[in-house]
């Protein structure tokens, strides 16, 4: 199954991104990008890809104790930027960046520790993904408007190990679903 460790955004939180987004997909050139819908709203903190089935038990053994480490930190929704020439649009993160990227840390040695294939490892961006394009776009407007968001602060209190269902219908605009496997509460999170 095609997994990742990530922090879900809560729903209140959701519903702020939701009113921006709605702003910015009036902006020309909309139409152009597929956007992310609010069940795919999340900071993925290591992506694992296919993961063997006899692996997963180990990978979630690990992942627990990672979260155990961990406390509890303060997140907010801000600001966003972009990757490969406007490929991916984002919303960026405020609060203790730092503990995010130590959970991202932990999260990637964990799968190491399990025995998966991490790859390459590459410097962690705080991103929320909000739209993808297949071609290069510019999308400079949309990372201005984006500039004076930021959202509700609030606790990160859990790790998420989280199932990506790819689309295989073939219907344009399809998105992925996504389902979590696996919760752990961090260090005193109840």
């Amino acid at each position: 199954m095609r997994l990742f460790a990530a922090v879900l955004p809560p729903e209140d939180v959701a519903h702020e991104l939701t009113a921006a987004v709605t702003e910015l997909r009036k902006l020309p050139g909309a139409d152009g990008l597929r956007w992310t819908g609010r069940p795919g709203w999340h900071f993925t903190l290591a992506f694992y890809g296919e993961v063997d089935d006899d692996l997963v038990p180990e990978l979630s053994a690990r992942l627990e104790r990672a979260a155990h480490r961990h406390a509890p930190f303060a997140l907010a929704v801000r600001g966003g930027g972009q990757f490969g020439h406007g490929r991916a649009l984002w919303a960026g993160a405020a609060g203790d960046v730092p503990a995010l990227r130590l959970l991202a840390d932990r999260a990637e040695a964990a799968a190491r520790k399990a025995g998966l294939e991490t790859g390459e490892h590459r410097r962690y961006q705080a991103h929320l993904t909000l739209a993808r394009s297949r071609e290069a776009a510019d999308v400079r407007s949309y990372v201005e408007a984006l500039a004076a968001f930021e959202g509700r602060t609030w606790t990160v209190g859990e790790l998420v190990l989280v199932r990506s269902n790819l689309p295989r219908s073939g219907v344009a605009g399809e998105q992925p679903r996504y389902e979590p496997v696996g919760r752990w509460a961090l260090g005193g999170a109840r």
